[in-house]
C-alpha cells in the first residue's frame, strides 16, 4: 500500500509542477487552483507513504521519479531539449533509485 500512495504522491507532484509552469508566474487562475490542490494531495499521500516506508527511500524515489517525469513532460508539452549528458544523468538517477529500493 505504501508504494501505491508513493505513486499517487509522485503523479500529483508532477501535475502540480506542470501547473506551476502553466500558471505563467501565477497569472492564470485555473493552473493555480490545480497546483494548490495537487500539492495538497501529493503531500497527503506522501505522509501516508511515510507511515510504512523509510524516509530516505521515500524521498529519494519521490524526488527522483518526479524529476524524470517532469523532464519527460517538459520535452513533450513544452518542447524542452535534453542533451546526452542529461540522458546519462537520468539513467544514473534511475539506477540509483532501483538500487536503493531493492536494498531496503
Amino acid at each position: 500500500m505504501g508504494y501505491l500512495f508513493l505513486a499517487a504522491s509522485i503523479l500529483f507532484e508532477v501535475l502540480s509542477s506542470t501547473m506551476l509552469k502553466l500558471s505563467n508566474g501565477f497569472k492564470n487562475i485555473i493552473p493555480i487552483v490545480v497546483l494548490v490542490a495537487g500539492y495538497g494531495v501529493s503531500f497527503y499521500a506522501l505522509s501516508k507513504t511515510l507511515q510504512v516506508l523509510p524516509l530516505g527511500i521515500v524521498y529519494a524515489t519521490w524526488s527522483g521519479v518526479g524529476t524524470v517525469l517532469t523532464v519527460i513532460i517538459g520535452m513533450l508539452l513544452f518542447k524542452e531539449k535534453i542533451n546526452k549528458k542529461g540522458v546519462l544523468g537520468i539513467a544514473v538517477l534511475l539506477v540509483g533509485l532501483v538500487l536503493m529500493n531493492i536494498s531496503k
